[in-house]
């Protein structure tokens, strides 16, 4: 799965977006922590729910879909490194599960918190996706898709379930850290240099949520349109679409001094 190496460089790209609809009509990263004792020790077996990710009954065969296993790091012995904690962790080795969490853990939480907004939510949500992966483990299938998306279809299900139980608030940090951010170079770019983070974010957690969340996973959080695509269960083609309609839609939410 994508990084961004940088927290701004995601902002960077989504303000170049918007620059570009213009022209034509920050947070921190969390430092990764160790899979929690709890996690590991206390997962059990799930029955799970028919057609929802990692929905199990019994559990795979280890032989049966590895000609399906795939990854999206770019590094070849990475890719192998990652597809074999998979088969591990399929096979009930938390060890396995853990190296994991270490891995995928700051990527679901980056997209967890760009979609709630809060610091803590994000944490607590981020523990459940890993709680529900590990209890599904036993009924993963391969199918061609990369475990990161799968834990990403979690992630996006448990935001969801939290916005529609309404107890959902959007609580926009207002740090210092969240500053001015460089924009593409002239006069639309030039605009969107005045507007500050918290407004962009603003405006971005107006959106609907397939549109909302499209940008998050693509400019936020780094994500290929491939990745994109598994994620949200969409093909590559819809997610161009989507994302095209997110950033005219996002621009018509600026302020009006900015558009």
């Amino acid at each position: 799965m994508t990084q961004l190496t940088q927290p701004s460089d995601g902002l960077r790209e989504l303000r170049r977006a918007l620059a570009q609809v213009l022209a034509t009509s920050l947070v921190p990263s969390p430092a990764p922590v160790a899979a929690p004792g709890w996690l590991l020790s206390q997962a059990a077996p799930s029955t799970g729910s028919a057609g929802h990710p990692g929905a199990s009954g019994a559990g795979p065969d280890p032989a049966s879909d590895r000609d399906l296993a795939a990854s999206s790091a770019e590094d070849a012995a990475e890719r192998q490194r990652l597809i074999a904690l998979v088969e591990l962790a399929r096979g009930g080795d938390k060890e396995a599960f853990g190296q994991l969490y270490d891995h995928y853990q700051p990527s679901v939480h980056r997209f967890l918190y760009y979609r709630v907004g809060s610091v803590q939510l994000a944490e607590d949500l981020t523990a459940e996706t890993f709680f529900r992966a590990l209890r599904r483990m036993n009924g993963f299938r391969w199918q061609g898709r990369d475990f990161g998306a799968w834990l990403m279809t979690i992630a996006r299900n448990l935001a969801t379930d939290h916005f529609k139980s309404g107890r959902a608030r959007l609580e926009l940090v207002t740090d210092d850290e969240r500053t001015l951010d460089a924009a593409d170079e002239g006069p639309e770019g030039m605009v969107l240099a005045q507007l500050t983070n918290e407004a962009l974010l603003d405006a971005l957690h107006r959106l609907p949520q397939d549109q909302q969340d499209c940008l998050v996973m693509r400019f936020l959080q780094g994500l290929s349109l491939a990745e994109t695509a598994e994620a949200m269960e969409r093909s590559s083609g819809a997610i161009k679409q989507l994302q095209l309609r997110a950033v005219r839609h996002l621009a018509s939410l600026l302020p009006e001094d900015v558009r």
